[in-house]
């Protein structure tokens, strides 16, 4: 296990909370994430287990979520447009920028991100 800091996105924060095997080494990590973040996993899990398993994530993760500024915003919409063949979501590219402003890795399952620097790639 780490106990390191990761910039979870969205899909590897559903997994840790799936205990999904490959993600027990997170599991004693510092997770940051954005509002992004917290909306696309409550959103999901509001969908697929229903508001109160929803709501409980919500409740326990939203002081996890940490702001980003104009700058992050900027440099984000400039990864979105180099690598616009790539589909990338602009919450992981905000995510993404988020990490590097921290220096801490982009831990994503999404392959768009696999073989850019400063990403733990983890399915």
């Amino acid at each position: 296990m780490t106990t390191d800091a990761y910039f979870f996105d969205s899909y590897a924060l559903i997994e840790l909370l799936k205990a999904n095997a490959n993600y027990f080494r997170y599991t004693q990590s510092e997770i940051i994430m954005t509002n992004l973040n917290l909306f696309e996993v409550y959103h999901a899990f509001a969908k697929q287990y229903g508001q109160h398993r929803a709501d409980r994530f919500f409740d326990d993760y939203k002081e996890k979520a940490i702001p980003y500024d104009e700058d992050v915003i900027r440099a984000a919409v400039l990864m979105k447009i180099r690598f616009a063949d790539r589909r990338m979501s602009m919450a992981d590219v905000i995510g993404y920028m988020v990490a590097a402003k921290k220096d801490v890795k982009f831990l994503t399952g999404d392959r768009a991100f696999e073989d850019l620097p400063n990403v733990e790639f983890v399915k």
